[in-house]
């Protein structure tokens, strides 16, 4: 059985995808928690092999025996996974999740989605969604859990996900109104809203969101280091889901529970995410990050951007999701993401899956 460990990545989302590939192979598996120094990115916008990006002292020891198999994401752990790859003598094999800075062929796989443009490589693997451990277990664990406490509004239960800015896309005043509006419409012949932000949504946003809401709700207003978080129940007793276009990790979830999705468009007109989108471009919330990133998306180099329509466009084409507003998308079934990067770390090893 190989021997594994997962350099873990510095932003939650990575981490949980990184984990969710882990857990799933079914091999153990060690994590090893990095501390990065102030000037670690010269080390990795050069595509170095070496532990200059790292406080080697405060991060867990890496030593022989080597690793059979890394798994990681994220540029600052890439020229680690490297070093660890030369130490082995180039054994060790590197599993790279997400958007990898250098070229894919300095990986022996990648996994990523496609708002990161990536060429079609023998060893890239182009997932539509982001992995993640949404199952029917999972689900069936979360309404038991949060059942008590979440049940007894008006049926249908439209669970509403809220995210925030992301790239050229802003969630502000005219988008929350926007949202509650087309919220209140949706359930105008009956029903109800489970909603909840999440860490990246404004405040006065998500205040004036509610403000505007009309049907009955309850709404979690997103806490850092909040235990009593009801997101899972939310996904689990929810009958249909609405989610905000900015997060591609929120519509993977979503879209895992094999509900009807709808995602809503942060944008309007020339600024909106769907490309046959109307409106009036003073519809838009401005933001100058977000003015900025659309330079940077059209004029500079491709590797400094996303492009989150792309994931938009290919849900729409497999009837995974459907813009809020439009008709409901085709039950498509499972994901098969998740198993399908299973499969292809597995023949790396040229290995059967273990048996449960």
């Amino acid at each position: 059985m190989p021997v594994v460990w997962v350099i873990e990545p510095y932003r939650a989302g990575e981490r949980n995808q990184v984990l969710a590939l882990a857990d799933s192979l079914l091999w153990p598996y060690e994590v090893k928690r990095l501390n990065y120094r102030k000037y670690e990115f010269l080390t990795n916008i050069f595509r170095g092999s070496d532990l200059r990006g790292i406080d080697v002292e405060a991060s867990d020891t890496m030593a022989a025996p080597w690793p059979d198999l890394v798994m990681s994401s994220g540029m600052r752990n890439e020229a680690v996974c490297r070093w660890i790859q030369v130490q082995s003598g180039g054994r060790t094999k590197i599993v790279h999740v997400g958007n990898p800075w250098a070229d894919p062929d300095r990986f022996d796989l990648v996994v990523t989605t496609p708002q990161y443009r990536i060429p079609d490589r023998p060893n890239v693997l182009q997932n539509s969604l982001t992995l993640n451990t949404v199952s029917k277990a999972s689900l069936a664990r979360s309404a038991e859990e949060w059942g008590s406490r979440l049940r007894g509004l008006p049926e249908p239960v439209l669970g509403v996900v809220i995210g925030g800015e992301s790239g050229p896309f802003t969630f502000g005043r005219k988008a929350a109104t926007r949202l509650a509006q087309a919220v209140n419409s949706k359930l105008a012949d009956g029903g109800s809203a489970l909603v909840t932000t999440s860490s990246r949504t404004s405040p006065e946003a998500a205040r004036l969101f509610e403000s505007w809401l009309s049907v009955p709700h309850q709404m979690y207003h997103w806490q850092a280091n909040e235990p009593d978080n009801p997101y899972m129940g939310l996904l689990a007793l929810a009958d249909e889901l609405v989610v905000t276009g900015d997060s591609i990790s929120m519509l993977s979830e979503a879209c895992a529970t094999e509900k009807p999705v709808y995602m809503f468009d942060l944008g309007q007109g020339s600024l909106a995410m769907e490309e046959s989108a109307d409106g009036q471009f003073l519809d838009n919330d401005f933001r100058f990050g977000g003015v900025m990133y659309r330079f940077l998306m059209r004029f500079i180099w491709e590797k400094v951007s996303r492009d989150i329509r792309l994931v938009h466009r290919r849900l729409i084409a497999e009837g995974r999701a459907a813009w809020l507003g439009q008709a409901a998308p085709a039950k498509p079934g499972p994901s098969k993401d998740l198993d399908n990067a299973v499969e292809r770390v597995l023949a790396l090893f040229e290995a059967e899956r273990p048996s449960t």
